[in-house]
């Protein structure tokens, strides 16, 4: 091991978080990189990274890239090997735009933000009864919507049925309709023919919409019955019901003790106002956008999210000063 002045050397790590590979990162006591290299997302991987970053010296604490998703191994492997873990969240824009960006460097600047104890939080622990709970909440939430869309199907679907079909429907309330449509025995040979067709494809919706309400009853009531242990006191309040207290504790996580005040979870939950001033300007913004930014895979836009914006003025080289807003007339 690297010794100074009779003294072990006090490093930092950092992890760059993939599926099939972690880049790690060390840094010494001095921010200066001593090496970077990648480690397969297994335990005997997770072994070979602790035993080569503390090949070069006192492991003092190491920072984490994604700790919910690709890191959720690599968290509890440090937990355990008693290394404290930070969770290093947004990365640098402005380090990356001036040095580019690849995974060895991804990990370096996670080991940097684990030195300055910049752009880090505590990150939620993922063993508790909490952890299961949001499992139960996923299931929940991706089911509500399955149900949702196969409601909307049906009643497209009947919109445009023949309409003998459509006047046997028309009056029906909600369950009504899907348990009438579920009870159909449609002749299944008889796919060729158009009102065949309908009653077959409605059964089927119905069905599957049935499936969905009994399935979403079974997570209510698991859900219901963790939250009944975990907080008694919060459902027992008015106007608190379980999945909305669900939610709370998944804000909170197993290790709410990471939260060191009311601000701090104001914050969490993006209704924090921070300052946004400028000038003889005074007001502030809501960190909802910092807390939740948009993905890459999302199709709608900030502005989607947070309300109609006002859409921005352009102008037009060929027109007149009259159509430049604020502009005066000058010579060339």
């Amino acid at each position: 091991m690297a010794v100074i002045e009779g003294q072990e050397r006090r490093i930092v790590g950092g992890v760059d978080t993939h599926k099939d590979l972690h880049v790690a990162a060390v840094v010494d006591e001095q921010d200066r990189v001593l090496g970077t290299r990648s480690f397969a997302t297994t335990r005997q991987g997770y072994r070979q990274m602790l035993a080569w970053m503390r090949s070069f010296g006192e492991l003092r604490r190491i920072g984490i890239e994604s700790t919910g998703s690709y890191g959720a191994g690599l968290l509890p492997f440090m937990q355990q090997a008693k290394v404290p873990v930070l969770e290093v969240t947004t990365p640098d824009n402005q380090d990356r735009r001036r040095r580019g960006k690849n995974d060895d460097l991804d990990a370096q600047n996670a080991a940097h933000a684990a030195f300055a104890g910049q752009r880090t939080v505590t990150p939620r622990s993922r063993d508790g009864m909490i952890e299961s709970l949001r499992i139960l909440m996923a299931c929940r939430k991706t089911a509500v919507s399955a149900r949702r869309v196969a409601l909307q199907m049906i009643q497209n679907t009947i919109v445009c049925a023949p309409d003998g079909l459509r006047d046997q429907l028309r009056s029906l309330t909600r369950m009504q309709l899907v348990r009438t449509v579920a009870s159909w025995r449609p002749d299944l040979t008889a796919y060729r023919d158009l009102d065949s067709a309908y009653r077959i494809g409605l059964k089927s919706l119905a069905r599957r919409y049935l499936e969905l309400h009994d399935e979403i009853a079974d997570l209510d009531a698991m859900v219901a019955a963790i939250v009944d242990e975990l907080a008694p006191n919060l459902v027992a309040r008015n106007s608190i019901e379980h999945v909305g207290a669900a939610q709370l504790l998944l804000t909170a996580g197993d290790n709410p003790e990471r939260l060191r005040s009311e601000s701090s979870f104001a914050s969490l939950c993006g209704v924090s106002p921070v300052p946004a001033s400028s000038g003889k300007t005074v007001r502030h913004r809501s960190t909802a956008a910092e807390i939740a930014p948009p993905t890459a895979r999302s199709t709608s836009s900030p502005s989607d999210a947070y309300g109609p914006t006002r859409k921005p003025k352009t102008m037009s080289l060929a027109g007149s000063p009259r159509d430049i807003p604020n502009s005066t007339p000058y010579a060339l």
